[in-house]
C-alpha cells in the first residue's frame, strides 16, 4: 500500500474492522485494512483480510462521521462482521457482471465488425447519451416564429408566439398607434431553498460551468486539498452532514465568516452512506490560505462558498404578470421583485458575476391604468436545437440517468459513481470516441460509428438500474448470489446470440470509418485516428499527424479542417501560428509537399499588395 493517495484514503476512511482475539482486542492498522462503509469499502477489507490469510473473528466499527462522540458510539455498538456477508456478496457479483460484460462484449464486438469496439456498463450508455444529443442536433431545422411587441408608458408586452408572418403583420397593423389597457396584474410569491453542500459531482459540475475544468482536473486539484488535510474526503455522492457535526461546521462557519444559525439546514443522516457532504477541515482554520495558488486557490473557495451558502437564508422573490389589452389582443410583461437576497448574494468566487436580465415591477403601474398610444412592431425569431453537453450537463444527465427505475433504497444510482464519472470521461476521450471544443464535450465520428453497432439493451442506463435493484435485493438477503449471476450469464448468451445473427463484416479494420479524402500516395481513403490522419492500406505508411515537432514549434495542432485541406489542396491557410522570436502571432499557408511516402511541410506568406 505504497501509493500515498491510496493510503490516504485508507487512513481517514469512515469505517473500520476490529478483530477480537482471547481476551484481547486488536486494533488493525489504518494502513492497510479501515475502509470505506459501504458495498466497496466492504470488499476491500475482504480481500485484504482474506490475502492476509488472517482467522480472527471480525466485528464492524461502522460509523458516517470522525468526530469523537461518532467514533466512541460505534466501539460502543460493535457489529459482527458476518452480518455484512451479503454486502460483500453484491460488490463481488457487481465486479464479476461489470468484467463478464466488458470483457467479452469487447472482445466479441471488435472480432465481429473488424475494429476495435470497446463494450462498458457505464461507458456505453454515456456515449449513447451524447450521440443521440448530436444526432438532435444535426438532424435540427429551426423554424421561424413572430411575435408582436408593444410599447407605451415605459411597458413592454408581448404577444404569444405565431407561425404564420401574415398574421403578426396583421396584429401589428390593428394596435400600433391605440390606445391599451392593464388589464391585470398577478403577483405570485416564491421561495427558492439555499442550495445543498458539495458532493463531488456537484463541485465538478460547478467548477467546469465557472472556471472551466474538466470533471479529471476538478478531482485531481480536490484530492490534492484533501491529502494536504485542507478539505475533507473528496469521492463522496452526500450532500449533507450528521448530527454530530453541527458543531464542527459551527466552528468553521464562524472561522470562515458565515451564518452558523443555518447548520440545521444541512443536517440529514439519512442521506450519509459511505461519506458526508465536502467541507473545509479544521486543520484549515490553523492555516494561512494565501499560500494556495492558481487552480487549488478556486477550487478551495468554492468549497468554502458553498459551505457559506448552504445555511443561508432562502431567495424570496415575486414574479408580476402584467397583462395588457390592445384592440382585443392580449399581449403580456413579465417582472420579478427581489423581497429577501438570501443565498444568491454571496458572489461566485473567482468568477466573472452573471448579470440578471430581470426588470423590477414599476409600483407605479395599476391594473386599469391606460395607456394612450402603443408602437407596434413585429418580432421574428427561429426555434432553437438542443445544447451540446458540457461537462457539467452531462455529469448531471449521468447522476440522474435511469433514476425513476432504481428503487427508493438503491445505494448507488445513474451512471458510475462521483469517483469513477470523471475517469469515464477521459476513457471516452482518450479512445477517441469523445472530443472537447471549448466547454463543450461532443461524440467523434468513430464514436457515432461505434455505437450504431451496440444493441439497445446495452446502450441504455436501464440496465444499470436493473443491476442496482437486484444487488440492493442481494444485500437484503432476498435474493442468492447465484441468482444475479445466472442473470448475468443469461445477458452475456443473449448479447453473443445477437451478434452470431449478424453476418460476418467483410469490410477492412476500417469498417464504417470516415474518409476526409485520398491518400496522396495510393489514392485509399484517408481516417481520422486518435493520434493522426492515416491511410485507410495498412500496406501504405503515409499519415499527418496532429502533433508534430514541425507545428509545435509554432504552437499549433493539425486540426480535422486543416488535414482536409491539405489532402484535397496541398495547402491550408492558418491565422495564428505562433513565432517565439517575435512573440506573436502571424499568418501564413502551411504547404505539404510529399516526399518517399512521407509529408513535408513549409510556410507561405501571402503576398501584402504593392502600395500605389
Amino acid at each position: 500500500m505504497a501509493n500515498t493517495s491510496r493510503k490516504s484514503r485508507f487512513s481517514t476512511a469512515l469505517s473500520a474492522h476490529w478483530m477480537p482475539s482471547s481476551n484481547k482486542v486488536r486494533k488493525v492498522t489504518s494502513e492497510n485494512y479501515p475502509t470505506d462503509a459501504g458495498r466497496e469499502g466492504e470488499a476491500i477489507f475482504r480481500r485484504v483480510y482474506g490475502l492476509a490469510g488472517s482467522k480472527l473473528l471480525v466485528k464492524r466499527l461502522w460509523i458516517s462521521s470522525m468526530e469523537d462522540a461518532a467514533i466512541q458510539q460505534g466501539f460502543d455498538s460493535l457489529k459482527d462482521g458476518a452480518e455484512y456477508d451479503n454486502l460483500f456478496a453484491a460488490s463481488e457479483c457487481r465486479a464479476k457482471a461489470d468484467w463478464l460484460i466488458g470483457m467479452n462484449g469487447t472482445r466479441a464486438f471488435t472480432k465481429k465488425y473488424g475494429r476495435r469496439q470497446t463494450i462498458g456498463r457505464v461507458q456505453t450508455p454515456t456515449l449513447a447519451m451524447l450521440t443521440e444529443r448530436q444526432s438532435k442536433i444535426q438532424n435540427f431545422v429551426k423554424e421561424p416564429y413572430y411575435k408582436v411587441e408593444i410599447t407605451g408608458n415605459g411597458i413592454v408586452a408581448e404577444s404569444e408566439r405565431m407561425a404564420q408572418e401574415q398574421d403578426a403583420d396583421t396584429m401589428r397593423a390593428a394596435c400600433d398607434g391605440q390606445c391599451a389597457v392593464v388589464c391585470s396584474i398577478e403577483h405570485k410569491r416564491k421561495e427558492q431553498s439555499a442550495p445543498k453542500l458539495y458532493d463531488l459531482t456537484t463541485l465538478q459540475r460547478e467548477a467546469n460551468r465557472y472556471y472551466g475544468f474538466t470533471a479529471s482536473q476538478t478531482l485531481k486539484i480536490v484530492q490534492e486539498l484533501y491529502e494536504e488535510k485542507l478539505v475533507t474526503y473528496p469521492r463522496t455522492d452526500s450532500q449533507y452532514i450528521t448530527e454530530d457535526m453541527q458543531q464542527t461546521m459551527t466552528e468553521l462557519l464562524k472561522h470562515y465568516g458565515g451564518e452558523a444559525d443555518g447548520v440545521k439546514q444541512v443536517v440529514n443522516n439519512k442521506k450519509v452512506t459511505d461519506h458526508h457532504a465536502i467541507l473545509p477541515t479544521l486543520e484549515s482554520c490553523k492555516r494561512e490560505q494565501n499560500n494556495l495558488s492558481g487552480d487549488k486557490e478556486k477550487v478551495f473557495a468554492l468549497i468554502v462558498w458553498k459551505m457559506q451558502q448552504a445555511v443561508q437564508s432562502p431567495y424570496i422573490y415575486e414574479d408580476v404578470l402584467v397583462t395588457v389589452c390592445c384592440q382585443d389582443r392580449k399581449f403580456t410583461a413579465k417582472y420579478k421583485n427581489v423581497l429577501q437576497a438570501g443565498h444568491t448574494a454571496m458572489p461566485v468566487p473567482f468568477a466573472e458575476q452573471e448579470k440578471s436580465k430581470d426588470v423590477a415591477f414599476p409600483k407605479k403601474l395599476e391594473q386599469g391604468a391606460v395607456i394612450p398610444v402603443v408602437s407596434a412592431e413585429k418580432k421574428q425569431g427561429f426555434t432553437s436545437p438542443p445544447k451540446a453537453f458540457t461537462e457539467d450537463t452531462l455529469l448531471s444527465a449521468m447522476e440522474t440517468a435511469g433514476n425513476k427505475e432504481f428503487e427508493k433504497d438503491t445505494e448507488k444510482k445513474g451512471l458510475g459513481t462521483p469517483a469513477t464519472r470523471a475517469a469515464i470521461l477521459e476513457k471516452l476521450v482518450s479512445s477517441g470516441y469523445v472530443e472537447r471544443r471549448g466547454k463543450q464535450i461532443l461524440p467523434s465520428a468513430e464514436g457515432v460509428t461505434a455505437i450504431v453497432n451496440i444493441p439497445d439493451y446495452l446502450k441504455s442506463a436501464s440496465m444499470t438500474a436493473e443491476w442496482e435493484n437486484e444487488l440492493l435485493r442481494m444485500e437484503r438477503g432476498e435474493i442468492k448470489p447465484a441468482d444475479f449471476m445466472r442473470e448475468i450469464n443469461g445477458l452475456l448468451d443473449k448479447m453473443l446470440a445477437d451478434l452470431r445473427q449478424i453476418p460476418t463484416v467483410q469490410e477492412s479494420p476500417i469498417y464504417n470509418k470516415v474518409s476526409i479524402g485520398d491518400c496522396p500516395v495510393c489514392g485509399k481513403p484517408v481516417c481520422e485516428g486518435r493520434q493522426n490522419f492515416y491511410c485507410s492500406d495498412r500496406e501504405c505508411k503515409f499519415a499527418l499527424w496532429k502533433e508534430s515537432k514541425y507545428l509545435s514549434g509554432m504552437k499549433k495542432t493539425l486540426t480535422k479542417k486543416m488535414a482536409t485541406d491539405l489532402l484535397k489542396k496541398g495547402r491550408t491557410h492558418v491565422k495564428d501560428f505562433y513565432s517565439a522570436k517575435k512573440d506573436k502571432t502571424f499568418a501564413a499557408d502551411l504547404v505539404m509537399q510529399v516526399e518517399n511516402g512521407r509529408a513535408q511541410y513549409s510556410l507561405e506568406f501571402p503576398k501584402t499588395p504593392a502600395k500605389k
